[in-house]
């Protein structure tokens, strides 16, 4: 790269940094109103025939201004939390734009989630009131003190009836505009709050690392309901002015390949699992991309050169995490893009500096697109994740860098498990499983799966004189089902005498990833 392409993407960098962390920055004018009223901004697509419907951004803006009338009238305002249990419907664009438009902050909820884990979410963030769908609602009973709206006829008779809110409450830059929460893999899930001015490292990302441009059919697969799809699913679309297609049904290989046929794809985002299972099926006639990216867990070789024959394209690893959004990649915009090196999850991505600290992949805290300063109410866990002098955020994974400046993922040190590209905690599977009346002790591991990277395994100890039956391990399943997340239950379980473990108690994990 030569000096003056280096001066151009510093310019770049520094113009979008100046834009996004404006005392003055509005949120829904950024994302939505500055747009083309005509341009679209999703595309809509049925799991049942996989035929699309159009939202264009003054039909978003319309709509988001009325919705956002019915939410204050509910007590919704600036630095209020909304929490949203929605599947990839358009009710959920607009219900989150209206919540930006009234300053106030959205509370992710992933759909493949059990009621305690909401529960858990909504408290913690004290949420009062809350959006959601008919397939989700029975989810929520029993929640006291909550006010749910639900999407459907009634909902929308009050947003046809609304008058249009006139005026965005602007926040700014350090204003919040959602409150995402981790994986909890040592505890309790930690509150991520993402700032407005985090939308100029989405901006990079979407621009350097993913090269989604104005004629491009994109389509990031990934669900909104966690940080990949929702940063660059819903958010990094909007604030660049990209469509995006939103698929309303879960994933196969046929039905992916359906879409990417069916709508013309030529730029696609999603997790190593999603192109395992497609490299097992055969392609269809017309799908030809023009760049394929990975994110969620390091990406296997086979999958590079199955994509290079069957979609016309590699496709390049990414890395990132809740707290900072995705940093180091094998970016493919023409500025910025270099030779895939096997195994390395790529370089930094513009805005940001990264290096190895202590053994763990690092990025430095004054690179210009950082915006993660620390966990909410969590002080403690917050110190954890930065050097004693602040100069560097740990991300808690094990890597190395190369003289070459490309990085590679060795291991991940808070024992998160990556299945099928959905951050698992063990912790709370664990918290679940010991309510069985038969377990004394639990362990929950990833172990390596061929086509979703990683499941999840259960060790489980036996109270003493316990006569587990047959369908044993079907209830231990039930239960992380019912009790948790119906993604994260324990596709293994392993009965044993006695977990390995430290003089002071603690699961040495390694050696159950090792098999015991």
């Amino acid at each position: 790269m030569s000096d003056a392409d280096v001066d151009t993407i510093t310019a770049t960098i520094a113009s979008w940094r100046e834009t996004y962390a404006d005392p003055a920055a509005d949120a829904a004018w950024l994302l939505c109103d500055r747009h083309d009223p005509e341009a679209l901004a999703f595309t809509l697509v049925s799991g049942d025939d996989l035929a699309g419907r159009d939202l264009t951004y003054g039909e978003l803006a319309a709509r988001s201004r009325r919705m956002a009338a019915v939410l204050a009238q509910q007590g919704v305002g600036r630095g209020k939390r909304v929490a949203v249990l929605m599947g990839k419907r358009v009710d959920l664009v607009v219900t989150l734009v209206a919540i930006w438009r009234l300053g106030a902050v959205h509370v992710p909820l992933f759909t493949a989630f059990a009621t305690p884990a909401i529960e858990m979410r909504i408290r913690s963030s004290t949420v009062e009131v809350v959006v959601t769908e008919p397939s989700q609602r029975a989810k929520l009973a029993g929640l006291d003190g909550l006010t749910v709206l639900e999407a459907g006829p009634d909902l929308d008779a009050l947003v046809d009836a609304a008058e249009p809110v006139a005026e965005n409450v602007a926040v700014g830059g350090e204003g919040q505009l959602v409150e995402l929460y981790t994986s909890g893999t040592t505890g309790t899930p930690k509150a991520v709050p993402v700032p407005v001015r985090a939308l100029a490292a989405f901006t990079s990302y979407m621009h350097y690392g993913l090269d989604v441009r104005a004629d491009d059919v994109f389509w990031n697969a990934a669900d909104p309901g966690w940080a990949y799809g929702l940063y660059y699913g819903v958010m990094g679309p909007l604030v660049t002015g990209r469509r995006n297609l939103l698929l309303d049904a879960g994933f196969t290989p046929d039905t992916t390949f359906g879409v990417l046929a069916r709508h013309g794809v030529t730029n696609f985002a999603g997790a190593p699992t999603m192109y395992r299972a497609m490299r097992r099926t055969e392609v269809p006639p017309g799908v030809r991309l023009r760049r394929a990216s990975s994110a969620g867990e390091p990406l296997t070789p086979d999958v590079i050169t199955w994509a290079e024959q069957a979609l016309g394209t590699e496709v390049r690893d990414h890395y990132g995490q809740t707290e900072q959004g995705m940093a180091i990649v094998n970016g493919w915009h023409d500025d910025v893009r270099r030779p895939l090196e096997p195994g390395s999850m790529g370089v930094e991505l513009p805005g940001f500096r990264a290096g190895v600290v202590d053994g763990q992949i690092a990025l430095a805290t004054d690179s210009p697109l950082m915006w993660f300063t620390g966990y909410l109410d969590a002080p403690e866990k917050t110190a954890e994740r930065f050097t004693p002098d602040h100069t560097w955020y740990l991300t808690a994974d094990i890597g190395t860098v190369d003289e070459e400046g490309y990085y590679f993922f060795t291991a991940r040190d808070d024992d998160v498990i990556l299945a099928a590209g959905y951050r698992i905690g063990p912790f709370d599977v664990e918290s679940v499983l010991i309510t069985h009346p038969l377990v004394a002790d639990v362990a929950v591991v990833g172990a390596p799966d061929e086509v979703r990277g990683e499941v999840v395994a259960a060790y489980v100890v036996l109270e003493p004189g316990a006569e587990p039956g047959p369908d044993f391990e079907a209830e231990l399943q039930q239960l992380v089902r019912t009790k948790y997340s119906a993604h994260a239950y324990p596709r293994q379980v392993h009965v044993v005498d006695a977990l390995p473990k430290t003089p002071s108690g603690k699961v040495q994990r390694y050696l159950l990833r090792r098999g015991g």
